[in-house]
This record gives C-alpha cells, structure tokens and sequence, in this order.
C-alpha cells in the first residue's frame, strides 16, 4: 500500500514533538487517554442532540491494555470513533486538532468540556514508540479504518475490521536504552501510578486486567501451619476516581472526607487546620480545594522548597505544583485549582501567563486572608498554632517584595506583648494603648527572657506602656516595612529619642549633659571607630550603660546582616549611653578629674559590658578579661 506523506513539515516537526515539547516521557498517557476522553464526550454530546441512540454516561470507558510479550501498548475508547477522512484530516495533519473544531462548531453550547485544543497529543505516542497503529470505527457507519505510522516518514490508510464504534491505538513500545527504560511503561503499576497521577479525574472510567495474586485452598489433610501456596488471576480494575471531591457540593462531604482526601494527596499524617473549598463562576470559572497544614514540612524554610497549587483543566492535571497561583507570603497553601478556562501551552505541561491566571491568583489570595482572618477571630487556639508554624513566612511576606503586600498581611501579624506574655495582634496592641501613647513600642532579643532584662525597656515599662518582643530576625524588618499601624508609629526602645520624659525631666536631663559633655566627648575619643558618640541617657534606671543606635541600621538589623555572607556588611552607628545617677558615673567623674588613663580602661570595660547586655559579642575578650583582672586587681 503507498505510503502518505504528513501534510505538515512532519520530520522536523514530529521531532520536535518527540523531543522539545514534551518534558516527561510518560506525558504520553495523559495525553491518549484525554483524547479517549474528548472523543467519549463528542459521542455523548451527539447522544444527548439525537435523543434516541439509548447511550447512557456509564456505558463509556477507557481500556489500557498492555501486552509484554509482544511488548505492545494499547488505549481503546468507545467514542464516536474516526472514519477515512477524519483519520486523514486529523492523524494525517500534525496539529490539526478536531477537539478544537468540534468546541468552535458546537459553541456556545452547554455541557461541552474538551480537553484537547492543538491536535498534538495524540503524536507524544511517538515518545515511546517506533510503531503506532489506530484502528478506528466512526459510530452510525459499518465500515473501521486502519492508520499506520512509524514516524515522520508518513502514513498509510486501509479498511480494517472493528466489531463497534470507538478508537483504539496499538502502540509497539521502544525497547530500552542505556539511558531510557521503556519497560516500565509495560508494567501495569506503573501505568497505574500515572493514570491515578494525571487522568485520575477523567470523568469515564479507565480500567486495565490487573494481575494479582490469592491463596490457594489448603488440600485435605494438609497440616495447619503449613504455609499457604499462592495463584495468581486477572480483574478489571478501574483506575481512576472520575468525580472529583472538590466537584462535588459542600453538603455531601463531611470533615472526614476531606481529611482523608488531603492526607493521601500531600502525604500529611496531621490534619489540616483549615479547608478551603470554593467554586467560582463569572471572570474567572474555576474551583479550588485548598489545605492549611498544622505544620510545616521539613525543608519549608529553606531553597529546595517548592511552592504552588497542582493544577488542572478540565480534571486532568497540568501540573504538580503552579507557583504562579500563590503569593511567596501564602507558599504554605497546599491544594489544587481546576479550571476549563485556562490558556494552556501546545504540551499541556505548562501555562501561558494569561489574564485569567491572574484573576484566579488575585481571588485565591483574597480567600486564603479572608479564611485566615476567620481562623483569627473564631479559632484562636487554631491560629495561634498555624502561626508559630507559618508566621516567620507571613513577616517575610510584609518585607519583601517593596512591601507590596502590607496591606494584606498588616492584621494576620502576631508578636509577644510584654503585658500578656502571650502572641498578640497589632490591633490588640493599639486597643489596649492608654491616652497619650504616641507609639507601639517594640524591643529585640534572642528570646523574650532576654528582652525583659535590657535596660532600654525599663523607662517604656515604667510609663506603663507594652512592649512588643520582637524574636526571630525578620521581625524589626517587617515593623520598619510597615511603619505604622493605625497611624501609630513603630518605635524601638533603643533608638533615638524615646521623648517620654516629662518637662522637668527633659531640663534636668539637658543640664546633665551639658555638665558632663567634656567627660563624654573623652570616653568617645578612648572608643572612637567603636562607638558614634557617648551620651548621657534618658532612659536608664537601674543600669549603668546601654547600646543604642542612631540612623537606620539598629542594633538588631546589625546582628542579622553580620549573620550573612556578604562582604559588605551594614552596621549601626552605635551610642554608648550612660545613666548619671548610677554609682559607677560618680567614679567616671572622679577618674576623669584625676586619672585619665585608668577612665580609658573602664570605659573599654562598660563597653563591653554594654555588648553582652545586648546581646553581641566581645570584640577582643581578652582585653576585656585582662581589664577586668586588672580591676579587681586593685
């Protein structure tokens, strides 16, 4: 029989297909069995139109078949089945897609759901096969047709017989290279994995003959403990799920089903804190099943992490993870979209970033806050848990990106309070201020037992106003993003000007600094290059001195950008602050009238004691131990 040339640029073309277009080899079934499932749904649609063919959604499937002795692949569907021109029209043409044509023909009709659009899929058969046959019968005529094709060089056409409608294509898999194994896709669980993995919400059934295996009866007289001889036998099975769970109406479901759905999808042996379960029409049509975990998974925090929604148009699977459907600050999300609106690439494999991903990625981000917010407001045991798990992303969140999601995230942010000891909201915060209050006030430490003992928080605390602890490196980073919350400023407790002192406070303050500026300006000179100036404060109580900084950079911000492998590292422009009416600056005077040189000691000495009380490390520990010894020495 002559052999048909394709009607495209077919060996260039084909190659591509074969080996550009396609990333994952096992793509390949996906893509035949949503073929099966759009020629399946032409057939019914037709059904439903003529009203007198008697055929009902469940007499359709899908049929695998896989042959390793005779190392053949074979999908069989009973859909509406191809005739001689359709074979040569749609087989014979390289993306010529009648998916395409019969949506634009039939249009804007209901109940039509269509997954192919490009005509290229049917040729990934090609992927893992030298040798592809399709026998096909068109429903309502008597005559099957035979199509045949070893690759790029063309085709040929010829009658075959077929006893129904429907199409079935024989592929003869490749046999295995050093670097490809093309066995595995002869093994019947390995088929299985990918049919459940990409086509398990097919709405018609896919089954396969599985081999399994049973005891056999124990013959008479045969001892108890004898161990029992195995047969094996062949069952249909069906493969797939075909009604999605996040298809079906909220009323059906109970809190088990889904637990039970997200702990076999994501592999979570807890259960979610929070479902999100949405259908959307208009714009954007979509519905979404989305999953707040309790906790995050072991490399949450770090690079290898991957953040996205699986994704499917039309129940079939695109792909495992669409970053581009959750912000960074809502990467915890777990879950999936299925959408038939979505502009998909010539593969399926990946998305055109079009108008209608975006409206989906806005609305998602908008329901994921609302659900959060009702978490907050509702379950606040629940929240609080989902937050010392996920919090740090949320702070990140308000950081990055220029702050563009501050508003977003502004009222999920949570900070222990001095006043509660427990995490609190920044509107909790502000409801609780007294008259007067200018500021929220917030101090930084490793750990709230820290914070507690720095001398800077003491002049705040004895106003009576709270403190917000701040203790993991992203937090004063993200309060700075922000910089106020209801039109109350954030404010660090060491830094700057506090201006919480009374009028009489502020001219004895003022007349302190001005008799003690010489005695200041030298302790400056003994630490210049560590220190921007030496002040008399404002703010001490009971301690003799404390770190503060000016500009900026604070003293924390130091610590984290000296934690990180940058050359060029920012660092506070730091104030040694002193407290005239603590005994140690009655011998400060006392030095600097009459022995200067021991002051230059002691003021390397409240240096470093200024650093440990903050919390930084010693810039030569053995000078500060060695004047230390020389002190007590005395």
């Amino acid at each position: 029989m002559a052999q048909k040339q394709f009607k495209a640029e077919s060996k260039r073309l084909l190659d591509m297909m074969i080996h550009s277009i396609y990333t994952h080899r096992e793509i390949f079934l996906r893509e035949l069995i949503s073929n099966a499932s759009d020629a399946i749904d032409k057939l019914y649609y037709q059904t439903l139109q003529d009203g007198n063919t008697g055929l009902a959604r469940q007499d359709f499937f899908v049929e695998i078949v896989p042959d390793r002795e005779n190392r053949t692949l074979t999908v069989r569907d009973n859909g509406c089945g191809m005739n001689r021109e359709e074979l040569e029209t749609n087989l014979g043409t390289i993306a010529k897609s009648g998916s395409l044509s019969f949506k634009k023909e039939n249009e804007p009709k209901e109940d039509i759901d269509i997954i192919g659009q490009f005509g290229v899929g049917f040729y990934s058969a090609f992927m893992v096969s030298d040798d592809v046959t399709v026998i096909s019968r068109k429903f309502g005529e008597e005559n099957a047709w035979k199509w045949h094709s070893t690759g790029s060089a063309g085709y040929t056409v010829e009658p075959a017989e077929k006893g129904s409608h429907g199409t079935e294509i024989i592929m003869k898999i490749k046999e295995n290279t050093e670097e490809e194994n093309y066995d595995e896709f002869l093994d019947q669980w390995r088929l299985r994995d990918i049919v459940k993995k990409y086509s398990d919400y097919i709405r018609y059934p896919i089954r396969m003959e599985v081999e399994k295996s049973r005891p056999k009866e124990k013959p008479e007289g045969a001892p108890e403990d004898a161990k029992p001889e195995y047969e094996t036998y062949t069952e249909e099975e069906t493969l797939n799920s075909m009604v999605p769970i996040w298809r079906k109406n909220k009323s059906e479901l109970t809190h088990e089903d889904y637990v039970a759905f997200y702990r076999e999808k994501f592999f979570d042996y807890n259960e979610p804190l929070r479902v999100i379960h949405s259908s959307t029409e208009g714009a954007s049509t979509y519905n979404a099943l989305l999953f707040i975990p309790e906790k995050a998974p072991f490399d949450y925090y770090t690079r290898e992490f991957e953040k996205g929604l699986q994704l499917y148009a039309s129940g079939v699977l695109i792909m495992e993870k669409c970053p581009d459907l959750l912000p960074d600050c809502f990467s915890f999300v777990r879950g999936l979209v299925d959408s038939q609106d979505l502009s998909l690439n010539i593969s399926r494999e990946m998305l055109q970033h079009d108008r209608q991903l975006k409206l989906i990625a806005g609305r998602l981000e908008k329901k994921i806050k609302a659900e959060l917010e009702a978490m907050l407001r509702d379950e606040r045991e629940k929240y609080e848990t989902f937050f010392k798990a996920f919090g740090r992303q949320l702070k990140f969140g308000v950081y990055s990106d220029y702050g563009a999601h501050t508003e977003l995230l502004r009222d999920l942010l949570m900070f222990c309070s001095s006043s509660e000891k427990k995490l609190t909201t920044l509107a909790e915060y502000t409801a609780r201020m007294p008259e007067g209050q200018k500021a929220i006030y917030y101090a930084c430490g490793d750990t709230v037992e820290h914070i507690e003992k720095l001398p800077q928080t003491e002049l705040v605390r004895d106003k009576g106003y709270e403190i917000l602890y701040l203790t993991e490196d992203v937090d004063e980073f993200a309060l700075q993003t922000l910089g106020k919350y209801q039109d109350k400023p954030f404010q660090s407790v060491s830094a700057g000007d506090l201006g919480l002192e009374t009028e009489e406070e502020k001219k004895e303050a003022e007349k302190q600094a001005e008799e003690h500026k010489e005695l200041c300006a030298f302790l400056g000179e003994a630490l210049e290059g560590k220190v921007k100036a030496v002040r008399i404060s404002k703010r001490l109580k009971t301690y003799p001195v404390c770190l503060t900084a000016d500009g900026p950079v604070s003293l924390e911000m130091e610590k984290v950008f000296a934690s990180m492998p940058s050359e060029n590292k920012p660092r506070a422009e730091r104030v040694l602050e002193l407290n005239p009416s603590h005994p140690v600056f009655e011998t400060l005077a006392r030095l600097f009238e009459g022995d200067r040189e021991k002051l230059k000691t002691y003021a390397g000495i409240l240096y470093g004691e200024a650093l440990l009380i903050e919390g930084m490390p010693l810039e030569d520990p053995a000078a500060f131990a060695a004047a230390v010894s020389s002190l007590m020495a005395q």
